[in-house]
C-alpha cells in the first residue's frame, strides 16, 4: 500500500486571547509553533505542531470567518481529537496546566484510552491511544 501524504485536515480554532492560548496548548499539550503572523496585538494566523499534524489558531474578530464560525465559549457539535502515545503523561500536563478535566481517564471497549478535557476558552479536547492511519485497515 503506498505511503499516505502529509496531513491535509487541519482544525481551527478562534480564541479571544490566542497568544495566550498559544503558550497553554504548549504547556499542556506539548504543541510547537510552526508560525504565527500578528495582526497588531492579535494573532492573524498561527499555526501549531503536534508530530505530523497541525492546527491553526487566530484571534476572535468581527470579520466574514468570524461571522461563520462565531465566538469561542461552550458551542456544542465541535472537538478535537488529539492521538498520543502516553494519555496518561499528556493528562498529567493538561491537568497541571489547568484544563477543565470534564472526563477523566477512561478505557475504552475499542481499545483505547482517553480523557476529555475542556481548554481555558472552552473549546473540547478528546486526548487518548486511538490512532487512525490514513492507508491503514482500521481496527
Amino acid at each position: 500500500m503506498p505511503t499516505p501524504e502529509a496531513p491535509r485536515i487541519f482544525p481551527t480554532l478562534r480564541y479571544a486571547n490566542a497568544a495566550a492560548m498559544i503558550d497553554w496548548l504548549a504547556t499542556a499539550f506539548g504543541f510547537l509553533v510552526h508560525a504565527k503572523y500578528m495582526d497588531g496585538a492579535d494573532v492573524g494566523h498561527a499555526e501549531l505542531a503536534l508530530g505530523s499534524s497541525m492546527i491553526m489558531i487566530g484571534s476572535s474578530r468581527a470579520d466574514a470567518f468570524g461571522a461563520i464560525v462565531g465566538e469561542p465559549g461552550h458551542n456544542g457539535g465541535k472537538a478535537i481529537y488529539l492521538a498520543v502515545e502516553d494519555v496518561d503523561v499528556v493528562h498529567a500536563r493538561a491537568k497541571a496546566a489547568g484544563a477543565d478535566i470534564v472526563q477523566q481517564l477512561t478505557d475504552r471497549a475499542y481499545g483505547s484510552r482517553e480523557f476529555i478535557c475542556r481548554d481555558p476558552e472552552g473549546n473540547v479536547w478528546s486526548v487518548g491511544t486511538y490512532w487512525p492511519r490514513a492507508g491503514e485497515p482500521a481496527a
